[in-house]
């Protein structure tokens, strides 16, 4: 695979261009990100790619670090991938097919009617919906389908399971912003205009050593607030308690994440 990335740019221009709203969860924590979140499984992609005809263009909004991208490139001969974080777009997955933008999904740079397939992976919740949706409509192609996921916090065991909810919960409670509660609630209060569409069960797998959880525990955006305003790091703690269940800090565990999709198509104008 020429992984040469012909796609990826961004300019100050753009940079400036996105609108000052924007929340920048994500970018200090960017690499962390890249490195610990699990990934999704293929079958959903190519559950994805039967709910279109074409499969000429998909368009990835709030791409992060391109993940949801890359896979969508199996299915998709191009895959126009957004995220208003420069920082993600810098640390983006480069692939031929990808060509990476730095913009708010609200205001893409996209043709009228041109895109087959929409995918929002974890990021939907930050979006402003009229907009977004507004702008959906306008680059989908009639009969196009736009999907929309975020997933549950991480199954391991039951006492494991127990104290990462107890943190999720109590020790980051004040610190998750109102659109992670779109999250917590399985994005079950977000309006989605579209002809809904019934969707298959999905769960992400991954093997973690104790380290990786850590790892991805402390990618969560109320960590990041949690430190700013503390100066101390909430983890530290909370790494002690998993200690104590984990066994060998080298034993491997694995994690289950279900994800939590919503599918639908436009059915034109």
């Amino acid at each position: 695979m020429n992984q040469k990335n012909t796609g990826s740019c961004f300019t100050k221009v753009q940079a400036r261009f996105l609108m000052t709203d924007f929340k920048d969860n994500f970018s200090k924590q960017s690499n962390t990100y890249l490195k610990y979140r699990p990934t999704y499984p293929g079958e959903l992609f190519e559950y994805l790619r039967s709910l279109t005809e074409g499969h000429d263009v998909a368009w990835d909004c709030g791409t992060g670090n391109g993940q949801a991208a890359i896979s969508l490139t199996k299915y998709y001969k191009k895959v126009y991938a957004t995220d208003p974080s420069e920082q993600q777009i810098r640390n983006a997955l480069p692939h031929r097919q990808i060509v990476y933008k730095v913009e708010k999904a609200e205001h893409s740079g996209l043709k009228d009617q041109s895109v087959d397939l929409i995918t929002v992976a974890q990021a939907i919740h930050w979006f402003n919906f009229d907009e977004f949706y507004t702008e959906a409509k306008r680059v989908l192609k009639d009969n196009g389908a736009i999907a929309a996921w975020t997933y549950s916090l991480p199954a391991i065991s039951d006492k494991i399971d127990n104290i990462i909810k107890d943190f999720h919960d109590q020790t980051l409670g004040e610190y998750w912003l109102y659109e992670n509660s779109l999250v917590i609630k399985r994005y079950s209060t977000i309006p989605f205009p579209f002809k809904k569409l019934s969707t298959p069960a999905f769960l992400m797998h991954k093997e973690l050593s104790l380290n990786d959880l850590v790892g991805f525990i402390s990618s969560w955006s109320a960590v990041q607030r949690y430190k700013s305003k503390n100066g101390n790091n909430p983890v530290d703690k909370l790494e002690t308690k998993l200690a104590k269940l984990w066994g060998g800090r080298n034993e491997v565990k694995e994690a289950r994440w279900e994800i939590i999709l919503k599918a639908g198509q436009n059915i034109g104008r």
